[in-house]
Protein backbone atom coordinates (compact mmCIF):
# COMPACT_ATOMS: atom_id res chain seq x y z
CA UNK A 1 0.00 0.00 0.00
CA UNK A 2 1.03 3.82 -1.04
CA UNK A 3 1.97 6.03 2.02
CA UNK A 4 -0.93 8.49 1.86
CA UNK A 5 0.23 11.60 0.09
CA UNK A 6 -0.40 15.00 1.33
CA UNK A 7 -3.15 17.29 -0.62
CA UNK A 8 -0.60 20.13 -1.83
CA UNK A 9 1.85 17.40 -2.56
CA UNK A 10 -0.56 15.78 -4.95
CA UNK A 11 -1.93 19.09 -6.16
CA UNK A 12 2.29 19.59 -6.92
CA UNK A 13 2.44 16.64 -8.55
CA UNK A 14 -0.18 17.24 -11.12
CA UNK A 15 0.86 20.25 -11.61
CA UNK A 16 4.16 19.40 -13.03
CA UNK A 17 3.46 16.39 -14.73
CA UNK A 18 0.51 18.26 -16.75
CA UNK A 19 3.35 21.02 -17.38
CA UNK A 20 6.02 18.23 -18.57
CA UNK A 21 3.13 16.48 -20.77
CA UNK A 22 2.59 19.67 -22.50
CA UNK A 23 5.60 20.68 -23.05
CA UNK A 24 5.95 17.32 -24.08
CA UNK A 25 3.28 16.82 -26.66
CA UNK A 26 3.64 20.43 -28.16
CA UNK A 27 -0.04 21.48 -27.11
CA UNK A 28 -0.47 24.65 -25.25
CA UNK A 29 -2.99 25.84 -22.64
CA UNK A 30 -5.37 26.99 -25.75
CA UNK A 31 -5.13 23.17 -26.95
CA UNK A 32 -5.84 21.55 -23.80
CA UNK A 33 -8.29 23.30 -23.33
CA UNK A 34 -9.89 22.80 -26.43
CA UNK A 35 -9.52 19.08 -26.04
CA UNK A 36 -11.06 19.23 -22.41
CA UNK A 37 -14.09 21.30 -23.22
CA UNK A 38 -13.33 24.24 -20.74
CA UNK A 39 -12.13 27.80 -20.98
CA UNK A 40 -8.44 28.91 -21.49
CA UNK A 41 -8.87 30.08 -17.66
CA UNK A 42 -9.08 26.44 -16.27
CA UNK A 43 -6.28 25.57 -17.93
CA UNK A 44 -4.14 28.45 -16.42
CA UNK A 45 -6.05 27.76 -12.76
CA UNK A 46 -5.03 24.13 -13.05
CA UNK A 47 -0.81 25.24 -13.57
CA UNK A 48 -0.90 27.94 -11.37
CA UNK A 49 2.17 27.25 -8.79
CA UNK A 50 -0.35 28.46 -5.84
CA UNK A 51 -3.25 26.35 -5.93
CA UNK A 52 -3.80 23.24 -3.82
CA UNK A 53 -6.64 22.31 -5.75
CA UNK A 54 -6.72 19.52 -7.32
CA UNK A 55 -9.09 19.23 -10.27
CA UNK A 56 -12.32 16.56 -10.21
CA UNK A 57 -11.99 13.30 -12.30
CA UNK A 58 -13.58 14.47 -15.43
CA UNK A 59 -10.70 17.22 -15.83
CA UNK A 60 -8.05 14.53 -14.81
CA UNK A 61 -9.87 12.05 -17.46
CA UNK A 62 -10.02 14.82 -19.93
CA UNK A 63 -6.14 15.80 -19.23
CA UNK A 64 -4.66 12.45 -19.84
CA UNK A 65 -6.37 11.44 -22.50
CA UNK A 66 -5.48 14.93 -24.14
CA UNK A 67 -2.20 14.31 -23.51
CA UNK A 68 -1.64 10.18 -24.25
CA UNK A 69 -0.96 9.75 -20.51
CA UNK A 70 -2.61 8.00 -18.03
CA UNK A 71 -4.70 10.03 -15.02
CA UNK A 72 -2.99 7.52 -12.50
CA UNK A 73 0.56 9.00 -13.98
CA UNK A 74 -0.99 13.15 -13.65
CA UNK A 75 -1.62 12.51 -10.05
CA UNK A 76 1.54 10.99 -8.78
CA UNK A 77 -0.10 7.15 -8.34
CA UNK A 78 2.15 5.62 -11.14
CA UNK A 79 5.87 6.19 -12.05
CA UNK A 80 4.86 5.03 -15.91
CA UNK A 81 3.23 7.94 -17.92
CA UNK A 82 1.91 5.20 -20.43
CA UNK A 83 -1.77 4.52 -20.48
CA UNK A 84 -2.57 0.90 -19.11
CA UNK A 85 -3.56 -0.32 -22.19
CA UNK A 86 -0.05 0.66 -23.96
CA UNK A 87 1.72 -0.34 -21.22
CA UNK A 88 0.19 -4.16 -22.02
CA UNK A 89 0.94 -3.47 -26.19
CA UNK A 90 4.47 -3.26 -25.40
CA UNK A 91 4.64 -5.61 -22.92
CA UNK A 92 2.69 -8.20 -25.06
CA UNK A 93 2.98 -8.89 -28.76
CA UNK A 94 1.48 -11.17 -31.16
CA UNK A 95 3.58 -11.90 -34.34
CA UNK A 96 2.67 -14.22 -37.04
CA UNK A 97 3.76 -17.41 -37.30
CA UNK A 98 4.66 -19.54 -40.19
CA UNK A 99 4.90 -23.17 -41.04
CA UNK A 100 8.67 -23.29 -40.32
CA UNK A 101 11.19 -20.70 -39.27
CA UNK A 102 11.27 -18.57 -42.41
CA UNK A 103 10.21 -15.17 -40.83
CA UNK A 104 13.37 -12.60 -40.09
CA UNK A 105 11.24 -12.14 -37.32
CA UNK A 106 12.56 -15.42 -35.24
CA UNK A 107 16.38 -15.01 -36.06
CA UNK A 108 15.81 -11.37 -35.38
CA UNK A 109 15.04 -12.52 -31.38
CA UNK A 110 18.07 -14.86 -31.39
CA UNK A 111 20.07 -12.14 -32.78
CA UNK A 112 18.85 -9.69 -30.56
CA UNK A 113 19.62 -11.92 -27.20
CA UNK A 114 23.40 -12.50 -28.52
CA UNK A 115 25.50 -13.16 -25.23
CA UNK A 116 22.58 -14.84 -23.41
CA UNK A 117 21.39 -17.60 -22.57
CA UNK A 118 18.26 -19.06 -24.64
CA UNK A 119 16.11 -21.97 -23.62
CA UNK A 120 14.02 -24.03 -26.02
CA UNK A 121 10.86 -25.77 -25.62
CA UNK A 122 10.45 -27.13 -29.31
CA UNK A 123 7.08 -28.12 -30.64
CA UNK A 124 8.59 -31.03 -31.95
CA UNK A 125 11.93 -32.00 -32.98
CA UNK A 126 13.94 -28.46 -32.78
CA UNK A 127 14.11 -26.80 -36.56
CA UNK A 128 17.61 -25.78 -36.26
CA UNK A 129 19.16 -29.15 -35.32
CA UNK A 130 17.71 -31.10 -38.43
CA UNK A 131 19.23 -33.04 -40.91
CA UNK A 132 17.53 -31.51 -44.76
CA UNK A 133 16.08 -34.98 -45.62
CA UNK A 134 14.15 -34.38 -41.92
CA UNK A 135 13.09 -30.86 -43.31
CA UNK A 136 12.66 -32.07 -47.07
CA UNK A 137 10.32 -35.05 -45.55
CA UNK A 138 8.79 -32.77 -42.94
CA UNK A 139 8.06 -29.48 -44.20
CA UNK A 140 7.63 -30.18 -48.71
CA UNK A 141 3.90 -31.38 -48.29
CA UNK A 142 2.62 -27.83 -47.10
CA UNK A 143 5.73 -25.56 -48.20
CA UNK A 144 6.35 -27.25 -51.49
CA UNK A 145 8.68 -25.18 -53.13
CA UNK A 146 9.45 -23.33 -50.15
CA UNK A 147 10.87 -26.02 -48.72
CA UNK A 148 14.37 -24.63 -49.36
CA UNK A 149 13.81 -21.62 -47.99
CA UNK A 150 13.00 -23.53 -44.40
CA UNK A 151 15.96 -25.42 -44.84
CA UNK A 152 17.97 -22.07 -45.28
CA UNK A 153 16.59 -20.73 -42.20
CA UNK A 154 16.84 -23.54 -39.97
CA UNK A 155 20.77 -23.60 -41.63
CA UNK A 156 21.56 -20.18 -40.63
CA UNK A 157 19.84 -20.65 -37.00
CA UNK A 158 22.65 -23.62 -36.65
CA UNK A 159 25.06 -21.46 -38.02
CA UNK A 160 24.79 -18.94 -35.59
CA UNK A 161 24.10 -21.31 -32.95
CA UNK A 162 27.57 -22.43 -33.56
CA UNK A 163 29.62 -19.13 -33.77
CA UNK A 164 29.04 -19.30 -29.96
CA UNK A 165 26.91 -16.13 -29.71
CA UNK A 166 24.48 -17.82 -26.85
CA UNK A 167 24.34 -20.49 -24.88
CA UNK A 168 21.06 -22.94 -26.12
CA UNK A 169 19.39 -25.20 -23.54
CA UNK A 170 16.50 -27.27 -24.73
CA UNK A 171 14.26 -29.57 -23.06
CA UNK A 172 11.79 -31.54 -24.98
CA UNK A 173 8.90 -34.74 -23.55
CA UNK A 174 10.90 -38.31 -23.61
CA UNK A 175 8.39 -40.15 -26.35
CA UNK A 176 8.83 -37.57 -29.19
CA UNK A 177 12.74 -39.20 -29.10
CA UNK A 178 11.09 -42.45 -29.16
CA UNK A 179 8.26 -41.52 -31.64
CA UNK A 180 10.68 -40.41 -34.28
CA UNK A 181 12.95 -43.24 -33.66
CA UNK A 182 10.16 -46.04 -34.05
CA UNK A 183 8.54 -43.96 -36.78
CA UNK A 184 5.31 -43.75 -34.84
CA UNK A 185 2.16 -41.40 -34.72
CA UNK A 186 3.26 -37.42 -36.43
CA UNK A 187 6.76 -39.47 -37.66
CA UNK A 188 4.41 -42.23 -39.50
CA UNK A 189 5.74 -43.38 -42.66
CA UNK A 190 9.50 -42.07 -42.03
CA UNK A 191 12.18 -43.86 -43.32
CA UNK A 192 14.60 -45.87 -41.14
CA UNK A 193 17.60 -44.18 -43.47
CA UNK A 194 16.51 -40.36 -42.48
CA UNK A 195 15.87 -41.33 -38.61
CA UNK A 196 19.25 -43.27 -38.70
CA UNK A 197 20.75 -39.90 -40.26
CA UNK A 198 19.02 -37.51 -37.81
CA UNK A 199 20.19 -39.16 -34.84
CA UNK A 200 23.76 -39.41 -36.17
CA UNK A 201 23.09 -35.28 -36.49
CA UNK A 202 22.35 -35.31 -33.04
CA UNK A 203 25.35 -37.10 -31.86
CA UNK A 204 27.67 -34.94 -33.98
CA UNK A 205 26.45 -31.96 -32.62
CA UNK A 206 26.73 -32.44 -29.70
CA UNK A 207 29.81 -33.46 -29.70
CA UNK A 208 30.83 -30.18 -31.38
CA UNK A 209 29.14 -27.92 -29.24
CA UNK A 210 28.28 -29.19 -25.82
CA UNK A 211 28.30 -27.75 -23.37
CA UNK A 212 27.42 -24.51 -25.79
CA UNK A 213 24.18 -26.84 -26.55
CA UNK A 214 22.61 -29.07 -24.22
CA UNK A 215 19.34 -30.74 -24.63
CA UNK A 216 17.46 -32.94 -21.91
CA UNK A 217 14.48 -34.96 -22.03
CA UNK A 218 11.48 -34.61 -19.34
CA UNK A 219 8.93 -37.18 -18.49
CA UNK A 220 5.47 -35.68 -20.18
CA UNK A 221 3.55 -37.60 -18.01
CA UNK A 222 5.01 -36.24 -15.12
CA UNK A 223 5.32 -32.34 -16.82
CA UNK A 224 3.51 -30.50 -19.26
CA UNK A 225 5.07 -27.67 -21.09
CA UNK A 226 3.83 -25.93 -24.41
CA UNK A 227 6.42 -24.54 -27.41
CA UNK A 228 8.18 -21.67 -25.80
CA UNK A 229 11.38 -19.81 -26.24
CA UNK A 230 13.13 -17.45 -23.48
CA UNK A 231 15.55 -14.95 -24.89
CA UNK A 232 17.75 -14.25 -21.85
CA UNK A 233 16.30 -11.48 -19.54
CA UNK A 234 14.69 -9.66 -23.09
CA UNK A 235 11.22 -12.03 -23.69
CA UNK A 236 9.59 -15.02 -23.73
CA UNK A 237 8.02 -16.43 -26.92
CA UNK A 238 5.31 -18.82 -26.66
CA UNK A 239 4.52 -20.96 -30.52
CA UNK A 240 0.43 -20.97 -30.62
CA UNK A 241 0.34 -22.46 -34.36
CA UNK A 242 -0.34 -19.53 -36.32
CA UNK A 243 0.96 -17.01 -34.40
CA UNK A 244 3.89 -16.43 -31.89
CA UNK A 245 2.74 -14.38 -27.91
CA UNK A 246 6.00 -12.53 -26.90
CA UNK A 247 6.37 -11.48 -23.87
CA UNK A 248 8.61 -8.33 -22.50
CA UNK A 249 7.75 -7.42 -18.93
CA UNK A 250 10.36 -8.88 -16.39
CA UNK A 251 7.89 -10.48 -14.30
CA UNK A 252 6.23 -13.44 -17.07
CA UNK A 253 9.53 -13.45 -18.44
CA UNK A 254 11.15 -14.83 -15.16
CA UNK A 255 8.13 -17.27 -14.24
CA UNK A 256 8.64 -18.64 -17.85
CA UNK A 257 12.66 -18.87 -17.28
CA UNK A 258 11.48 -20.66 -14.19
CA UNK A 259 9.10 -22.85 -15.92
CA UNK A 260 11.80 -24.11 -18.28
CA UNK A 261 14.34 -24.19 -15.42
CA UNK A 262 11.75 -26.69 -13.41
CA UNK A 263 12.01 -29.34 -16.94
CA UNK A 264 15.79 -29.49 -16.82
CA UNK A 265 15.43 -29.83 -13.01
CA UNK A 266 13.20 -32.53 -13.15
CA UNK A 267 14.60 -33.86 -16.58
CA UNK A 268 15.06 -37.58 -16.97
CA UNK A 269 17.24 -37.64 -19.79
CA UNK A 270 20.27 -35.15 -18.37
CA UNK A 271 22.23 -33.09 -21.16
CA UNK A 272 25.76 -35.48 -20.44
CA UNK A 273 23.58 -38.81 -20.83
CA UNK A 274 21.78 -37.45 -23.94
CA UNK A 275 24.08 -39.14 -26.05
CA UNK A 276 23.97 -42.40 -24.79
CA UNK A 277 19.93 -42.21 -25.15
CA UNK A 278 20.38 -41.37 -28.26
CA UNK A 279 23.05 -44.44 -29.13
CA UNK A 280 19.96 -46.51 -27.48
CA UNK A 281 17.35 -45.41 -29.74
CA UNK A 282 19.34 -46.25 -32.66
CA UNK A 283 20.01 -49.86 -32.08
CA UNK A 284 15.98 -49.77 -32.22
CA UNK A 285 15.95 -48.28 -35.44
CA UNK A 286 15.19 -51.05 -38.57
Amino acid sequence: MQPKTDKRDRALIFRTRLSAAMAQSGLSQADVARHIGADRSTVSQLLATDSARLPNAQIVGECASALGVSSDWLLGLSARPERAADLIAAAMSMTEAPRALVDEQIFAWHQEAAGYKIRHVPAALPDMLKTPEMLRWEYEPSLGRTTEQAMNASHDRLTWMRQGRSDYEMAMPVHELGSFARAEGYYAGLSADIRLRQIDFFLALHDQLYPTLRVVLFDARRLYSAPVTVFGPLLAVLYLGRNYLAFRDTERIQAIRRHFDNLVREADISARAFPAHLEKLRQEIR
